[in-house]
């Protein structure tokens, strides 16, 4: 039998199988024209289908995060600042400690106002030049800091490093994985994306109780919550600086930590 893909589609309206004279001719026609009829309604009610699944995920998704918030309860010794980064009072936080160590997940603006298919923005991103903006340097004389980067802001993320001061040393590989341990991979333009990188830069002087060859520089970790890290980066922070004074900015409260200021204004 023609496939369908090979061939018009075949309705009553474009011939009349009355017409054609050889029976074993007109027979195969007809079961053709039941069977791509049959295959239309299948197609009509799997796109019903997929309408319906996907409102009935959107309604548990949305009921999930209600009862997390519900259920949330901050770690007992974190210290979190719900504000602004770009208003904050940064001065009076630097005037009462120095940190040992800043992670920054920035809000990098993407290459494009329409995300990949899939991609799922769940805050306001920022241009460069606010990035550029935060002061830094104030809140950190000695250390290091950690910065998340995605694919088109490795340049633009080593230009902040040079421009606040610090000196690229290393930086970490987080291979996102499944509840399963299989490889979690997401959209991307060229390639899928399975992976993210955090960059990690020095600032004068080790900071006190600093430690040498710790960890690992790739994390196996499951990817769970929208932009939420993994916290075997804050372990292998805190295993790199142990009693440290940690900063996080543009921190979520689903990576709130004890002994860690988080700043932002999604917690």
């Amino acid at each position: 039998m023609t496939s369908s893909s090979n061939s018009p589609n075949l309705s009553s309206d474009e011939f009349d199988v009355e017409e054609i004279p050889d029976n074993a001719l007109k027979g195969l026609l007809q079961k053709e024209l039941e069977l791509q009829l049959l295959i239309d309604a299948l197609q009509t009610e799997i796109a019903q289908l997929e309408e319906r699944i996907t409102g009935k995920d959107k309604g548990n998704h949305e009921e999930l995060d209600e009862k997390d918030l519900e259920e949330f309860e901050a770690p007992e010794w974190c210290v979190p600042i719900k504000a602004n980064v770009m208003t904050f009072d940064w001065d009076s936080l630097a005037a009462e400690t120095q940190f040992d160590v800043i992670v920054a997940d920035p809000p990098w603006q993407l290459a494009t106002h329409a995300p990949t298919r899939g991609v799922a923005i769940a805050y306001q991103q920022l241009p460069d030049v606010c990035i550029e903006e935060i002061p830094i340097p104030k809140l950190q004389k000695n250390g290091f800091i950690f910065i998340w980067v995605i694919n088109n802001k490795y340049a633009k993320a080593f230009q902040l490093m040079e421009r606040w001061g610090y000196t690229y040393v290393d930086d970490i590989t987080w291979v996102k994985q499944t509840v399963n341990r299989r490889m979690a991979k997401g959209h991307g333009y060229y390639l899928q994306h399975a992976k993210e990188t955090c960059l990690v830069g020095k600032k004068g002087e080790d900071p006190p109780n600093c430690r040498k060859s710790v960890g690992s520089d790739v994390i196996f970790s499951e990817r769970r919550g929208q932009s939420q890290k993994p916290e075997e980066l804050y372990e292998l922070i805190e295993e790199l600086v142990p009693d440290g004074k940690y900063l996080e900015i543009f921190g979520r409260k689903n990576n709130l930590r004890d002994y860690w200021v988080t700043v932002g204004n999604e917690l």
